[in-house]
Formats: structure tokens, C-alpha cells, sequence
């Protein structure tokens, strides 16, 4: 215990070392001062880089203002802002708009609750916000000395106008919170989700329950402003159960938007996700950044999901090359998925080379050369892809670059009737957990191949993720069975009797 308040004063001196070392200098004279404020009031992108240089160091996205607009026009709200992780959710609902509400004239705000997961992540955030008040000198030149008296340390503190900010950890008792009569008006509650509790349904309600009874019950009969904050890291989250509540205002901003560009892109390049996006693993990106978790293994088990060696491609009767195309190339399009894969004399499949990305036509189609260099006659390779997709567009791709080449692929459509893609899928888990699936552990860290263990483990039933690897590797294996079932059915010759009537 003596560690953490060691630990939390440590922060505290280095915060306000840090706000301090600022220059805060602002032209002064009277009528520049409140021209200013002025501004200041109904411009939240000015009142942000105009007092907190030092944390406006991106401009504000567009959905930063939109939230701090729609808060100031609302005072009296159920609100829930989910945002990917990164996109300076606290550092707006938690700091800079419960400050702009305060500088409104009528005030926005007098007694503001600031809720996290845990009491000692409450006091870092309500340390966050006095030490703003207390050392920021260029909000305290337009609008006077703040803090009046307690400490972010003592879990509340009073402001010289009469504002209360308090802290709470998830759970901790709110009853009987009020200030000289006035009840909380401005309730933000900040990242109270957890890796842990979420996998506990009954604690999950019973903290969904604390939140709308005993804290929302501080509130003069809900008046004011109910705020949470966080992003989706479970299927069933506090954060999830709340988005259901009737009558609550939800917005929901992800890393990459519906154009697969990213939503803060005042602060993101495309590229900076993209590395992170690879690094992190897909189904990784899409719980903290794009709001849509996923459980790992709902139908293949990570542990079935084996890497070992390949035989000498000679001893390979056929190699099947499968392709499942898609024909946008953007961060929220289909993947396009290559699978080059044989099948042993055991009735093990084995995936040799593996190529799976969001990207374009001609980029698939140097996927098949390349294959074909690897092979390199060394067995009959059969090339197929979705006969849906068989279109003039991807013929004339091949065609253009098997002339430039002077090869062309031999590529012929998959003419089957598709039964539903999810049981196709699914139908070969059983094959994962009998070992007759082995990845060449030579590609084990190969874009291809980690994108395709990525969407085998997240894939489940009714879920958003991408499924195109996993769907070209059925495609593969369905037709190397085919091909052996008609291979090893048993056959005579002879001379056929004569039969007398």
C-alpha cells in the first residue's frame, strides 16, 4: 500500500514538473483576455489548443468535437462514447470537456464523479484534472486560482467557483453524495471493463446493476449527465450491457472507419496502423481498436493448430492452388487468399505456401508465378478459383501478365454448388483436431500463414471477422478429397459374360 501512494505521488510531482515546464504565456491585456474566454466557450478546438498545448499535441478529430458539442448542448443525458484504444478518450470525456463545461456561462457543470475500475485508477485521473487546475497557469491567468481545498489524493477536491470532483472505483459506495445540497450533474465512467470481469457474467450484472441503482441514484432523479467511456474488449461488457439500455446516446469510433481510412487522422497514418495491425495480430486489432472482439477458438482450438514438416514436393501426387478473391483492395475489405496445399499418403492435408492480404488484383495474381517458380514442375500443380469470380476482369489480369511473362496459369473455376460458407468451415475442424492438418512450420512467421492461423482462431459463428483464408483452404482440401475419393475407388476389367435368355 505504501508502494502505490509512493508510486501515485511520484506521478503527481512528475505531472505537474511536466504541465509546469509549459509555456503557458498568453497576450493580457483586457479586452484580448476576454475575447478569449469568449471564444473559448464556443470553441471547444480553440479552448483545447489554446490552454493544453501539451496535450493537444494532434488536432482534435472530428468526433472529439462532435462529443464535446453534443455534451454542451445536453444537459441532461445517458451517453456512451465507444472509442478504439489510443483515440484520447479520457484525456477528452475525462479532463478537457468537464473543464469546458465549467468555463460555460451558466456554468455546465458543479459536481462532477469520476468512475474507473478501480479507486486507485480514479484518483490517477482526478489527479490528472487537479493538476490541470492547479498548475496550468494560462487557464488559471483567463480564469482565476482553482482549487479551494482537498486533494486528488483524499479521492475529492473542492474548486474555488464551487465545483466538487470526486473519485470512485467500481463498486465503492456513492450514496449520500452531494455538495451543499447539489447532486452530481456530470457522471463520467472511464474504462471500468477488465479482462477478468468480463469472463464473469454475474459480476458483469452485478456491476451494470451498482452503476444504474446506487451511482445513478446520486443524480436528482437522473438529472444531469451519464457518461461511460471505453471500448468494447468482450462480447458482454458492462460497456455492451449499457449500449442496450433504452434511451442512451452511442457513438462508436473505430481505428479504420467504413472507408478503411483512419478516424484520427490528425494523429494516424494509414501506414502506422497498418505496422500495428500486423504486429498485434487481427483478432488482437479488432477487440482494442475496432471495437469487435472476439473469442479465440470458438471453433479452432490454437492448440490443434499445428506446424511441422513437408515432404519433398515430389512425393506429392498433386498439389492443389486455391484462390478465394475479392475484388476491393482497402484495410476494410475482404482479403484476397491463396492456399497451395497436398495431401500425403497418410490423408494428411499439409499447407505449403500461404498468401493472405487486403490488396490488389495484380499483387494476387504474382502470388500464383510465385508459386509456380517454387513448384517448379516438380509435380502438377491444379490452380482453381470461385467460379462466381472467374469474371473477365481477373482473366484478362492473368492473361496481361502471363503474356508479359510469356507463362500463363492453367486457372480453372470451382464449378461445386457452395453449401453455407460457415459450415464448410466448420466442417473442417474435425480434420484440425485429428492432426490431419499440418502448416509448413518454414512459413510459420509469413504474412500468409500468420493471417491465416489468425482467421481460423477467430473464426465463430454470426461473427464480423475476415473468414477468406480459411474458406480458400477449405476450397483446397475439399478438392484434394474429391480427387482421392475418385482415385481410390476400385475398379475391375475383364470381358464381360455372355448371357443367354
Amino acid at each position: 500500500m505504501a508502494k502505490q501512494v509512493s508510486d501515485a505521488q511520484n506521478r503527481w510531482n512528475h505531472r505537474v514538473q511536466w504541465i509546469m515546464s509549459n509555456d503557458f504565456v498568453l497576450p493580457d491585456t483586457p479586452e484580448v483576455r476576454e475575447d478569449r474566454r469568449l471564444r473559448a466557450r464556443r470553441d471547444y478546438q480553440f479552448f483545447v489548443e489554446t490552454y493544453f498545448p501539451h496535450l493537444a499535441t494532434s488536432k482534435c478529430g472530428k468526433f472529439h468535437l462532435d462529443a464535446a458539442n453534443y455534451l454542451l448542448k445536453h444537459n441532461d443525458t445517458r451517453a456512451l462514447f465507444e472509442w478504439a484504444r489510443g483515440h484520447a478518450k479520457s484525456s477528452h470525456l475525462s479532463l478537457l470537456i468537464p473543464l469546458w463545461l465549467k468555463i460555460q456561462k451558466p456554468r455546465g457543470m458543479s459536481v462532477m464523479v469520476l468512475v474507473s475500475k478501480s479507486e486507485d485508477m480514479a484518483t490517477r485521473l482526478l489527479s490528472d484534472l487537479q493538476a490541470e487546475l492547479q498548475h496550468n497557469q494560462a487557464f488559471i491567468a483567463d480564469y482565476g486560482e482553482q482549487v479551494k481545498s482537498g486533494s486528488w489524493a483524499e479521492g475529492e477536491f473542492h474548486t474555488s467557483d464551487g465545483c466538487l470532483f470526486v473519485a470512485l472505483g467500481r463498486g465503492q459506495s456513492p450514496r449520500g453524495l452531494k455538495d451543499r445540497g447539489k447532486r452530481p450533474d456530470y457522471i463520467v465512467i472511464d474504462d471500468i471493463d477488465d479482462d477478468v470481469l468480463i469472463r464473469n457474467p454475474r459480476r458483469v450484472g452485478d456491476v451494470l446493476e451498482w452503476a444504474l441503482t446506487a451511482l445513478a441514484g446520486t443524480m436528482a432523479m437522473g438529472r444531469g449527465r451519464f457518461v461511460m467511456v471505453g471500448n468494447r474488449i468482450g462480447k458482454d461488457s458492462i460497456l455492451s450491457r449499457y449500449a442496450e439500455r433504452p434511451g442512451v446516446y452511442h457513438t462508436t469510433v473505430n481505428a479504420l472507419d467504413k472507408k478503411g481510412l483512419p478516424s484520427w487522422g490528425e494523429n494516424y497514418t494509414p501506414d502506422e496502423i497498418r505496422k500495428m495491425r500486423e504486429f498485434i495480430g487481427e483478432r488482437r486489432f479488432q477487440k482494442e481498436y475496432m471495437n469487435n472482439p472476439i473469442n479465440e477458438g470458438a471453433v479452432f482450438q490454437r492448440k490443434h493448430i499445428r506446424f511441422g514438416k513437408m515432404l519433398d514436393l515430389k512425393l506429392y501426387k498433386t498439389l492443389v492452388c486455391y484462390t478465394d478473391p475479392s475484388f476491393k483492395n482497402s484495410p476494410t475489405a475482404d482479403y484476397k487468399a491463396t492456399m497451395l496445399v497436398g495431401k500425403t499418403a497418410e490423408g494428411v492435408f499439409h499447407v505449403i505456401r500461404a498468401f493472405a492480404d487486403q490488396t490488389s488484383v495484380t499483387n494476387m495474381v504474382a502470388w500464383h508465378y510465385t508459386i509456380m517458380d517454387f513448384v517448379a514442375g516438380k509435380v502438377p500443380v491444379l490452380y482453381y478459383m470461385e467460379a462466381n469470380f472467374m469474371q473477365d476482369l481477373l482473366l484478362d489480369e492473368f492473361k496481361t501478365v502471363g503474356n508479359i511473362t510469356g507463362s500463363h496459369i492453367p486457372i480453372r473455376g470451382d464449378q461445386r454448388a457452395k453449401p453455407d460458407k460457415f459450415a464448410r468451415i466448420e466442417a473442417m475442424s474435425p480434420l484440425f483436431e485429428r492432426s490431419l492438418v499440418l502448416l509448413n512450420e518454414k512459413e510459420k512467421d509469413s504474412p500468409g500463414m500468420i493471417v491465416l492461423a489468425d482467421q481460423l482462431l477467430m473464426f465463430e459463428k454470426g461473427s464480423k471477422s475476415h473468414d477468406d483464408a480459411p474458406d480458400a483452404l477449405e476450397g483446397a482440401i475439399w478438392l484434394l478429397s474429391k480427387r482421392t475419393r475418385n482415385n481410390d475407388a476400385p475398379f475391375k476389367m475383364g470381358r464381360r459374360e455372355s448371357r443367354q435368355y
